[in-house]
This record gives C-alpha cells, sequence and structure tokens, in this order.
C-alpha cells in the first residue's frame, strides 16, 4: 500500500489510478480532494490499526495503545470513511460498485464510532468485536487488490466486470472473517 499510495507524492491529477478517472478530476470540484484525502488517511490507518491487537501492548502501553487507537479512529472517522464514500458515488463499474463502496464506506465508519462509544462506556468486549470489524474493513484495502490479481491472472475479466467484483469481494470475506474471528472469541 505504501508503494500504491508513493505514486500519488506529487498531487499530480493525471497519477496511476487518476488516469482513468479524468471525467471526475476535471468536472468534479471535489472528487481530487475526497480522492487524496481517502489515500493518505486509509494508508496511516493500516499501520495503526495493526497494533491494535498487539497484546504485549495492550498488557504493557496501555498509553500507546490508547494514542494510537484514537489516531485510528480519527483517521477513519475523520477522513477515510467519509472521503471513501465520497469517492465510492463515483466508483467505476457503475452502481452496483458504486454501492458496494459506499455501503463498505458507512460500515466502516459505524464499526469504528460503535467501537469507540462502547469503550467510553467501559463495554471492552464489544469494543473489541467493533474493532476487529472496523480492522477488517481498512484491510479491504489490501484485499482488494489481491482480488485483482488473482482472478486477472486466472480468469482475465473485463476490467468493468472485475471492478464490480473486487468492489464486493475487497470487504465482505473480510467481514466474514472478522464475525468467525470473533465467534472464536466467545
Amino acid at each position: 500500500m505504501g508503494e500504491i499510495t508513493w505514486r500519488y507524492r506529487n498531487f499530480e491529477l493525471d497519477a496511476s489510478f487518476l488516469q482513468i478517472k479524468q471525467t471526475e478530476v476535471t468536472q468534479i470540484s471535489w472528487y481530487k480532494y475526497a480522492f487524496y484525502i481517502h489515500v493518505i488517511s486509509a494508508v496511516l490507518a493500516l499501520p495503526a490499526g495493526f497494533t491494535q491487537f498487539n497484546k504485549t501492548i495492550l498488557r504493557n502501553y496501555p498509553r500507546v495503545h490508547h494514542v494510537l487507537g484514537y489516531l485510528y479512529v480519527a483517521i477513519i472517522l475523520g477522513c477515510a470513511a467519509p472521503s471513501g464514500f465520497l469517492i465510492g458515488m463515483k466508483a467505476n463499474g457503475g452502481l452496483i460498485a458504486q454501492i458496494a463502496f459506499t455501503v463498505l464506506a458507512c460500515l466502516w465508519f459505524y464499526y469504528t464510532l460503535q467501537a469507540v462509544l462502547r469503550a467510553k462506556i467501559g463495554d471492552f468486549k464489544a469494543h473489541k468485536n467493533f474493532m476487529i470489524r472496523s480492522f477488517a474493513l481498512t484491510c479491504s484495502a489490501l484485499t482488494l487488490r489481491y482480488w485483482k490479481v488473482i482472478l486477472v491472472y486466472f480468469f482475465h475479466p473485463n476490467p468493468m466486470d472485475l471492478y464490480q467484483l473486487i468492489a464486493w469481494l475487497g470487504w465482505i470475506p473480510n467481514l466474514l472473517l472478522a464475525e468467525w474471528i470473533i465467534n472464536q472469541n466467545k
């Protein structure tokens, strides 16, 4: 993800993925801002999220857990999920992909917010479960790309058909895995 994000370091409007989004970049005033906010904030959420489930950090460095947790939450609630929703409304692949990405953004926001609210009232089991769900959706950026490589390698689908499929495969299996993990820890 770092490599992919690095491609956008100069905030060019025709870099990488944006080459196929020129209609949005030139005709929708907010699109480029939402796109860059999403790319930068989402890549920061990944390392912040990976630290949250480390038992050593939780046990020995609770302050680190809290600081990185608040950073993770601020990134998602303030930047990554709202900008993801906006760019999801203009996703390639038409309505099928647009629904997938906007639902993803809404669930990502909801699960992250619920995790915070549960921690505030001291329900740390529910907090952990909502954070597992939230982080599963954070990882959709990774799994979407893995699915793309696998499906292109084996099946060579039409690009728009592929995009419609990976829009859903990027996060639904992650969420199912999160629910399985939650159920295993009951």
